[in-house]
This record gives C-alpha cells, structure tokens and sequence, in this order.
C-alpha cells in the first residue's frame, strides 16, 4: 500500500490551541509514537517559548525498563527537555496486571503533572491504537461510548489528557524519525500474544483483505465520537430539564425520566452514579441495566457505591453508607473526594459520615424532608465521638462543608467527561 504524504508537524500543532500554554508535559515511553511526539514539541515549544517537560514512567516489571527510561531521559536532555522518571512499586500481585499498571500510570502521570503545575499532558497514541482499541470493544459488544475508542481530548484528576498522534498512522511517525535520524525503542512486550492489544493487531492484519484496516476503524471512531458527542448533548438538555441537586445528591423527576430513550435514560443514570460514586467509566453490563430498571419501576438497588431510592416522586441518588463508613478525613482536607470545611475550622476536627451513630445524636433530621437512607452517607464533622456539624442533617455548628466542585459540576461533566 502507498503511503500518503503527511506533514507530522501540522497535524500534531493542530491538536493544540492556536496559543500554546506556557507549560505542556508529555509521557515518553521509548517507543516510536512517544519518541516522535516528544522529538516533534521539542521543536514546536521551543519556537513558541513554552516549557516542555518530559516523564517516563518504569513500572518495574521487565529489567529492560530501567535502560529505556535512561534512553528517555538522554534523548529529552539532547533536546534541552526537563525529564523525571516515575516508578510504580504498587503491585502486590492481585488483580489483573494490564489493567493495574495502565491505571497506575495515569496516576503517576497526572500527580506528576500537577505537581509541575502542568495543565495538558500529551500523550503518543496513534490510529493504529485506536483501530486496536475498536476491535477489542467490538469483542465486549461495545456501544456508541465503547467503540468512539480513545478519545482525543478528555480530563483526569484536573490534567487535559491530549492525544495529537491519534490521525497519524504508526507507520508514518516511523518513517519520519528515520528521515530525522532519531531512534527508538521497541518494546518486547508488543510481541506477546498474551496480551489482548497485540491479539487485536494481528486480527488487524488478517481483516486486511476485506478493506478492514487500521484506518478504516479509525474512521468507524471518529463518526461513533461525533455520535457520542450528540447524545451526551441530548443527555445534557435532559438533565437540565429533570434534576435538581441537592446537598450532592442526584435528584431525577420519575415520571420525566420514564419517557426518555433507553440510551438517554442510560446515560443520564450512569453519569449521576460516576458523579456520586465516582471512577473513570459509568457503570454497564447487568448491573446497569438493573439499575434502570430499578430507576423505572420504584425499586431500591445499590451500584457504583450508591444507592438508589424514591422519595416524593422522585429517583434520590445517594452516597452508600457502607462505601464510606470507614472513610476519614482531616478538616482541613476534602473528605470523599467530594468535600471540604469551609472556613478555619479548629484541628481536631476531622469529616466523616453521619451514619446511624450521627442520626442517633440529631433526632430532628426528618425535618430537612431528605431521605433517612439518604443522610447516613452525608458528610458531618467530628470531634472525637461527638458531631458538632451535619449541614445535611439540618445540624449546624463550628464550620459548614460545601462540594469541592459544587452542584453545577454535574451539568458540566456531562459534557466535558
């Protein structure tokens, strides 16, 4: 197959802003995407005067990982990079492999980030990623969400997660770091048919005869990402029009709620239990569609650390007492990842949920109209056995909580997760 002529330089700067920020970092690998896109920015921040900072991320689990992450680092020093290595000593052997590692790198990535005060991190993936990415989501019997495949742009724990590389095919960022006299790393691992990634790129290559290749499933992501984009827009006015927030619960009219299209309805549902219970993906499988069930029929079910109830006409979804009964947090710290003390509270307090012991103390709670299931995961204040705050509960004291990103959050997310 002849390949097209492609300026990697002008579809890379095109995925960013027309101002770059001041700051941009990047996880470089070794292999030839991240190389690529490392060796592209280098050029395009130093014209622009912004500071690139380059990670590389050893997760301790081949001995070759150590020399890449050096390789990583001499090659970002030769291009007047700032680079770290982040080592994930994590693991303690349970869970699957693939999917703790992958999870321990965003997180590593992001924190890393954040602590570099670096608001857009880019990462190399390639369509050849994102043909792989379809066909495994194909074999899941992926929805219109699954098989939009990687997507270009998204948040995670407050850092712009970019992918620039995602419409150039693996092949052509090779091609031009041999032009430039640039070498990379291959990794053995993407030799190993253990892994699911390397399965799906040699049923790729078999497709090849029908006209299936990495280009065309690409392009089956892009039109899935357009269509995701219209029902997460519909979801969004549906949501306007049928919640209220309140004290961090989800609130859905029922009645409104039974009219809406099995897909919106979906949607509208696994996004308020990510809200609440938080997570990288909505909830799905059996479970879901349980839940909705239970949505329509008035039924109590719990998922994704929440609990769905019907109080006055309407689907209350709450925080789950028990995925956050043991859960502490100083005062002066964000309690749930959800909430924070507002103003200077005394030291020795510390945020916790309410729960039964908390109800006990504060009979009047039925006067706040919430749900009795619904406050035992609220969050209170503390002092030692004694609560002295439970703004839910209708108990005010020495300091109130609000959410760390407030109620309109939910409406925002909706759109932009």
């Amino acid at each position: 197959m002849t390949r097209r002529h492609v300026d990697i330089g002008g579809v890379i700067r095109r995925a960013f802003p027309e101002k770059l920020p001041s700051r941009v970092g990047i996880a470089v690998s070794g292999g030839g995407d991240s190389v690529a896109l490392l060796h592209v920015l280098a050029g395009l921040t130093r014209d622009a005067g912004t500071e690139l900072h380059a990670a590389t991320v050893d997760h301790g689990l081949r001995p070759e990982a150590a020399g890449e992450a050096a390789f990583v680092a001499k090659l970002s020093r030769d291009l007047g990079v700032a680079h770290d290595i982040l080592r994930w000593q994590g693991w303690d052997g349970a869970g699957n492999l693939q999917a703790e590692a992958r999870a321990a790198r965003y997180r590593l990535l992001t924190d890393w980030a954040r602590g570099k005060g670096i608001a857009v991190l880019a990462l190399g993936h390639t369509a050849d990623d994102q043909a792989e990415t379809v066909l495994m989501r194909l074999a899941r019997a992926g929805g219109v969400n699954g098989l939009s495949g990687i997507p270009a742009r998204r948040m995670q724990d407050g850092i712009t997660l970019l992918r620039p590389c995602l419409g150039l095919m693996r092949a052509e960022l090779r091609d031009y770091l041999r032009a430039q006299g640039v070498a990379w790393i291959e990794d053995p691992s993407n030799e190993d048919a253990r892994f699911e990634r390397v399965r799906a790129r040699a049923t790729l290559a078999a497709l090849h005869p029908l006209g299936i290749e990495a280009a065309t499933l690409a392009e089956v992501a892009r039109n899935m990402s357009e269509a995701r984009e219209a029902l997460d827009w519909y979801t969004f006015l549906a949501a306007r029009d049928m919640v209220q927030i309140d004290g961090g619960d989800v609130l859905i009219d029922r009645r409104q709620f039974r009219t809406l299209p099995g897909e919106i309805a979906r949607r509208l549902l696994g996004h308020a239990l990510l809200w609440i219970g938080g997570g990288v993906f909505s909830p799905r499988g059996p479970a879901m569609r349980d839940a909705l069930e239970a949505a329509r029929t008035a039924r109590v079910t719990t998922l994704n650390g929440c609990v769905l109830l019907h109080h006055a006409g309407l689907i209350w979804i709450t925080r789950e007492v028990s995925a956050v009964i043991g859960l502490a947090a100083p005062a002066s710290g964000a309690w749930d990842d959800r909430w924070q003390a507002l103003g200077d509270v005394a030291g020795d307090l510390e945020i916790r949920a309410l729960g039964e012991e908390g109800l006990r103390q504060y009979r009047t709670w039925r006067d706040t109209g919430r749900p009795r299931r619904a406050l035992l995961g609220a969050p209170a204040l503390w002092r030692g056995a004694d609560v002295v705050s439970a703004p839910l509960a209708g108990l005010t004291g020495p300091g109130d909580l609000e959410l760390v990103e407030g109620a309109e959050s939910f409406f925002a997310s909706i759109l932009s997760h």
